[in-house]
């Protein structure tokens, strides 16, 4: 039984916290302590905000160029990604080329050892034809 009551203790001692923090917030940012605009608005305007402003209704310039800034944000994220994918795509190919390189010349090199007879030089084109 002495468990219950040092919960329920515990829970109504933070709950007055609370609520004192909550009141104590709320007059902080009522009073001129706040330069902001104010977050909540009157119910009559509430009630009629989305009505005011319908789905084919006529947007102010500040909300397009907002839409604007935003998009074009997106499209230079979209390039600096597609320009970082493309670089590292050109750098992997160019080092795939350059060992395909290395391994043909190797090869090259190790077919003309095997076959090579020590009388002509070791060159195709110096060879002389029977």
């Amino acid at each position: 039984m002495s468990w219950t009551y040092a919960t329920l203790l515990a829970l109504l001692t933070v709950l007055f916290a609370l609520s004192c923090e909550y009141d104590a917030g709320v007059r902080f940012f009522t009073k001129k302590n706040c330069p902001l605009k104010r977050v909540f608005m009157k119910q009559a305007d509430a009630s009629n905000f989305f009505r005011r402003r319908s789905r084919r209704g006529v947007k102010s310039q500040d909300e397009l160029d907002a839409e604007q800034r935003q998009i074009l944000a997106a499209d230079e994220r979209k390039r600096e990604f597609h320009e970082e994918k493309r670089n590292e795509f050109e750098s992997y190919a160019e080092e795939e080329h350059d060992e395909q390189n290395e391994r043909s010349r190797e090869s090259t090199e190790q077919w003309r050892e095997f076959h090579y007879d020590g009388m002509h030089p070791a060159y195709e084109y110096n060879r002389h034809s029977t």
